[in-house]
């Protein structure tokens, strides 16, 4: 499985557009090679540079169709689910370290079930429900510092 971004580049800067300091709007994103077995996928924007312990889940979404090609910009999957990010806010919360430059990891799981679980549903309790799930997994990194 492999996950790629037109906007930017594996282990490279993300643009502006997509943080806080820009239009806080989500990039695009390609997905490739989904097992066919999968049932759905996951996706999880985390930046495990955040001085919180354990990082910060900036975007949360599962039950993404695992027919699903790309999400577009600015936009969650037809019907999928949001959940809660680490500000407890049910949306994309774009890259915005606080000091340094920080990582965010993209990451996306195919998994072998629907996820039933309430939009808002924060990160701890969606690793939970995934456990056992999951068939494949990828990711894609991008860095951000603040100016």
């Amino acid at each position: 499985m492999l996950l790629t971004s037109p906007s930017f580049k594996d282990g490279s800067d993300i643009p502006r557009k997509f943080t806080c300091d820009g239009g806080d709007i989500n990039p695009e994103l390609e997905i490739h090679n989904v097992p066919d077995d999968a049932k759905s996928l996951l996706l999880v924007l985390h930046d495990p540079d955040a001085p919180r312990a354990g990082g910060f889940a900036h975007w949360l979404v599962w039950n993404i169709n695992p027919k699903t090609t790309f999400i577009k910009e600015e936009s969650v999957p037809p019907g999928a689910t949001e959940g809660a990010n680490g500000a407890r806010e049910v949306r994309y919360m774009g890259p915005c370290p606080g000091q340094g430059s920080h990582h965010y990891h993209f990451k996306l799981y195919a998994l072998d079930a629907m996820l039933d679980l309430p939009e808002g549903t924060e990160l701890d309790g969606l690793a939970a429900a995934m456990t056992g799930h999951v068939l494949a997994e990828t990711e894609l990194v991008g860095m951000y510092k603040r100016i």
